[in-house]
């Protein structure tokens, strides 16, 4: 019986389905893990594990894996691992990658993602990602179909661990898509734990994925923050999120210590008083700006603009601040001192006792170490202007200054006071040295202060007049007692015309009787004709070279030195009556002693002459002579302190 033969299209065409229906038994998309997980580590410069991969075919792809599992980077241990998943899905939509190139996810699905993200104190992270800088507000936006169009964005009990040693932070957080009153899911963040060492609770609610490219609809964004005493609110929304474009959203803080904030920031601010101010928040140019903001910091209103650039090696910040009426006091942390007063709003029980203690303790000038905050921490370029200057003995009435903080050198360039009239000006540098000091430099011009204006802050005196001058001053040290106490430098003053309270000539001539009246606040002037005042300071000793005052019944001349270092003085006050005068003593006043606690009295081991003044006016003409080019007294106001100068030659040429 003859062999039946198989038909050779049969067996062509029967081999090849049979492979393809074995293929298909035992098909598993796993065998495609080793080439996936090289394309993600790649891309993420890190090892990346799945234990699982599924793919979906069709129009709209699925592709989802299990146990995925992404390495931290060298030099941290392997477990925890940065992040893992129980599940993570992504559908793709493959006609349109096919028809325009466009990248379209209609959803992408996490469940039960955890990730650890940790710094360490040198200052590496496991979580430093190069993804590229947000494009901002630039004059060519980047066209929507550079990025990716993402529809549904689903969290399923997320969380994440960070842990930060240099911020002192340790908190958790809970990450999950919620459908409230939405049709779509929005992003929803709760915090707990610890940050800058103290306590952190926050909230944080975002629009749906689906939204986040939709310009015709606003995404929208709301957080509540509360990081120890410090409060933050933050509402609005944001047209283009993924360019932090079109923002609309408005911040507000409140908190007892601006400082607090540079933990949140990154930013440098100094100490102040309690504070709630609220503004407007957007990102422009590059820069994130905190803009058209308002409130208040102790007895001060305080509104402006501040713009952090993060892109460089440092924080680059411009700020432009303003006050309608500013209390100096509330600027004490700008300057390295306790910022605020005893009745400040907002201070506590603890820091009013503090302040009760310093104010009874024995020195006089500031000792407290200068507490900036860390100086080279970004660079920053600051105007201030304050239209009015309130509080205690006050004798300004204007601040304005330009400050420029760069690589940990303050410039103030220039920094003005104004009084009455006049103004103090000039330009001051600050610079950091080892052991915490400060190298310092300041050059001033006293330009027609208005010497009533002076005197309304002493509460004791009244006058009136112009000053006017010049000075400098060098010094090094870690407050600015010790800064005093160790500096050089020298002050040139002067005055032509006025009048000034007789109570200061009357004591320094001991009449008795005018000077009990004018303590006693019986007014009593005399007029001035010239002052005239040359102070050197050498090593934090400060003499008086040439101290002359000369009213229109008499002349005082003082001399001696106050010790900034020690805080002692030893001053000598002399006087020459112009005319004869029942009840003067003719001898010196001394002024000795400390500076909180000075003995003021004659000098009873002096037995000279009243004529002794008079006779030594030719030796005091010599000096006034030199400093008068010195001192711009303005057109026609130095005639009166050259009448002095002609007043002492006679005498020089009768010593003759």
């Amino acid at each position: 019986m003859a062999q039946r033969r198989v038909p050779r299209w049969a067996i062509w065409t029967g081999i090849p389905v049979l492979l393809v229906a074995l293929l298909v038994a035992f098909w598993s998309w796993d065998w495609f893990i080793p080439l996936a997980e090289a394309r993600a580590s790649a891309a993420l410069g890190r090892p990346v594990k799945i234990e699982h991969l599924h793919v979906r075919l069709g129009r709209v792809t699925e592709v989802s894996v299990d146990g995925l599992r992404v390495a931290n980077p060298e030099g941290f241990p392997d477990d925890p691992p940065f992040a893992r998943a129980e599940r993570a899905a992504v559908r793709l939509d493959v006609m349109a990658f096919l028809h325009d190139r466009s990248i379209v996810i209609p959803s992408i699905e996490v469940t039960r993602p955890v990730v650890e993200a940790r710094a360490l104190e040198d200052g590496r992270t496991n979580y430093a990602f190069d993804f590229g800088q947000p494009a901002g507000e630039t004059a060519e936006p980047r066209p929507p179909s550079a990025a990716p169009r993402i529809g549904l964005l689903r969290i399923v009990e997320g969380q994440a661990h960070v842990v930060d040693p240099r911020l002192k932070a340790d908190f958790n957080l809970a990450i999950a898509t919620r459908n409230e009153d939405t049709p779509d899911a929005r992003i929803a963040v709760e915090a707990k734990g610890t940050y800058a060492g103290q306590p952190i609770t926050g909230t944080a609610t975002g629009g749906a994925v689906l939204a986040l490219q939709d310009q015709d609809k606003p995404w929208p964004i709301e957080m509540q923050l509360a990081n120890g005493p410090t409060r933050v609110n933050l509402q609005g929304s944001l047209r283009n999120p993924l360019e932090l474009q079109g923002a609309d959203v408005r911040l507000e803080m409140q908190g007892p210590d601006m400082g607090l904030l540079q933990a949140l920031t990154g930013v440098p601010i100094p100490k102040t008083p309690a504070y709630r101010i609220a503004g407007q928040l957007d990102y422009a140019d590059g820069r994130v700006r905190f803009r058209d903001f308002q409130g208040r910091m102790g007895s001060s209103d305080l509104a402006g603009t501040i713009a952090v650039t993060t892109g460089g090696a440092k924080p680059t910040v411009e700020a432009n601040l303003r006050s309608s009426r500013v209390d100096l006091a509330d600027l004490g942390g700008f300057i390295g001192e306790e910022p605020g007063r005893a009745s400040t709003p907002g201070q506590t029980a603890q820091q009013r006792r503090e302040r009760a203690r310093d104010e009874a303790r024995s020195r006089v000038l500031p000792d407290d170490p200068i507490n900036f905050p860390k100086l080279d921490a970004a660079n920053v370029h600051l105007t201030y202007h304050a239209d009015r200057i309130t509080g205690r003995n006050m004798p300004f009435d204007t601040l304005r200054t330009d400050m420029e903080l760069k690589d940990g050198a303050i410039t103030l360039r220039p920094i003005a006071l104004g009084v009455g009239t006049g103004q103090i000006q000039g330009n001051m540098n600050f610079v950091p040295e080892e052991g915490g000091r400060l190298r310092a430099r300041a050059d001033v011009q006293f330009q027609r202060l208005d010497v009533s204006r002076l005197m309304q802050a002493t509460n004791t005196f009244e006058g009136a007049g112009r000053i006017n001058g010049r000075g400098h001053l060098e010094g090094s040290g870690r407050s600015f007692a010790e800064l005093l106490g160790r500096g050089s430098g020298e002050i040139t003053l002067g005055m032509s015309g006025g009048n000034l309270s007789a109570l200061l000539v009357d004591l320094s001539g001991l009449r008795i009787g005018n000077a009990l009246l004018s303590a006693l606040g019986v007014p009593g002037r005399t007029t001035v004709q010239c002052f005239v005042a040359n102070v050197g300071l050498n090593r934090g000793v400060a003499g008086l070279r040439t101290v002359l005052l000369d009213t229109e019944d008499v002349i005082v001349n003082a001399t001696g030195n106050v010790n900034l270092s020690t805080e002692r003085l030893e001053v000598r006050l002399r006087s020459e009556s112009k005319s004869f005068t029942i009840g003067a003593v003719p001898t010196s006043i001394l002024i000795d002693g400390s500076f909180r606690n000075p003995d003021v009295g004659p000098d009873m081991s002096e037995l000279a002459t009243r004529g002794g003044l008079i006779g030594g006016l030719a030796a005091l003409v010599a000096p006034v002579a030199g400093l008068l080019p010195t001192i711009q007294f303005g057109v026609g106001e130095d005639n009166r302190c050259e009448s002095l100068v002609r007043r002492g030659r006679p005498v020089a040429r009768q010593a003759r």
